[in-house]
């Protein structure tokens, strides 16, 4: 009996030691449609996306409690958040192609 309930006291923290970067894809549906101030406003989406990916790649209580705990969840942290910033910098990069094209400066 006590080895159940030391289990469902640590299964939470294994859980819990897993960080959840939100992942965006490069190309949407209707991003042509966009208007320059609705691109303007994915750009500071991806702002937000981009910081929190940040912050789950470096010292916070999910990776600290992963790598006291189960060190793989924190190098899956550390993986999971690098894909989500390539994945912010490959939707920035394709929304300022068609932020040009719209010559949404000009």
């Amino acid at each position: 009996m006590k080895k159940y309930m030391l289990i469902a006291l640590i299964t939470p923290a294994f859980v819990g030691a897993c960080t959840s970067t939100q992942k965006v894809t490069v190309s949407q549906p209707g991003d042509r449609n966009l208007s320059c101030a609705e691109i303007k406003s994915e750009f500071a989406s991806l702002d937000v996306i981009m910081e929190d990916a940040k912050s789950d790649k470096g010292v916070n209580a999910a990776n600290a409690a992963a790598i006291l705990l189960f060190w793989p969840a924190a190098a899956r942290n550390y993986v999971d958040a690098s894909k989500a910033e390539d994945l912010v910098d490959r939707r920035r990069e394709y929304l300022m192609g068609i932020y040009n094209e719209k010559n949404c400066d000009g």
